[in-house]
């Protein structure tokens, strides 16, 4: 697949797009049923072997259909991201670059969770203002000493250390599918970290237009997460098919 797709825009300046797709329900099929010399048998039974694969944790064969996406998030989201080892990555360099003013502003500030350690709560609490204040006048002023000290004839390579974690990174991901439903799993999971999960669902979406079968089937026998758009999907499954 080389047809362009156009980006489908995640928190506020990211984005997801799929640039090649291989494979496919069909590659997982085929690569399945070359095992023992089959071929396709129709549109149903390449269902039902789909769905008997994944139910019995069959997971070779879903690596024989492979995305590459162009991804842009916060430095911080692309460090959780980069805990997915079963893939390929190449990230811009800030080392050949000049960085801009691309930065991730939140729009509402979360509490800290007392129970999770790594996680947050909504804060009704929280003065949202003096917050969002701060934290552009912090970033503003990253980015005028970045630029002051390219101006001044620092390396790109040393300057960019004054840059917060929010600052928006571009990266190609080349993953196959399952290696991809492990990144659902975990990332559009409601224990996740909320920027993240937006990302989560971005692929989710992308997983269930080019792999309608596998998305399926994945929903009945590998998702065990929280949350409600993937929650919905899974509920409307056909009642036969979940109880296969």
């Amino acid at each position: 697949m080389n047809e362009e797709r156009k980006p489908v825009q995640v928190l506020d300046k990211g984005f997801v797009r799929l640039v090649d797709f291989m494979g496919g329900d069909q590659g997982v099929v085929d690569a399945a049923r070359v095992s023992y010399g089959g071929v396709s048998k129709g549109a149903e039974a390449d269902k039902k072997l789909i769905d008997y694969l994944l139910k019995h944790s069959h997971l070779t064969p879903f690596e024989h259909a492979v995305f590459k996406f162009h991804v842009a998030a916060p430095i911080f989201v692309a460090r959780q991201w980069f805990r997915h080892r079963f893939a390929a990555y190449n990230e811009i360099s800030f080392r050949y670059t000049e960085v801009k003013d691309y930065f991730y502003m939140p729009e509402l500030w979360r509490g800290q969770d007392k129970k999770n350690k790594q996680g947050s709560t909504d804060a009704s609490a929280l003065d949202q203002k003096p917050l969002h204040d701060m934290f552009a006048k912090q970033v503003e002023a990253c980015l005028a000493t970045y630029k002051k000290m390219i101006e001044l004839g620092v390396a790109r390579e040393m300057a960019r250390m004054v840059l917060p974690v929010n600052l928006y990174t571009e990266f190609y991901w080349t993953v196959n599918a399952r290696s991809l439903m492990n990144f659902v799993a975990l990332r559009a999971d409601g224990h996740a970290q909320w920027e993240i999960q937006q990302y989560g669902e971005a692929m989710a979406r992308a997983f269930k237009e080019t792999m309608p079968w596998t998305y399926a089937a994945f929903l009945r026998h590998g998702w065990r997460g929280e949350n409600a758009t993937i929650a919905a999907e899974r509920a409307a499954l056909a009642p036969e098919a979940s109880a296969r």
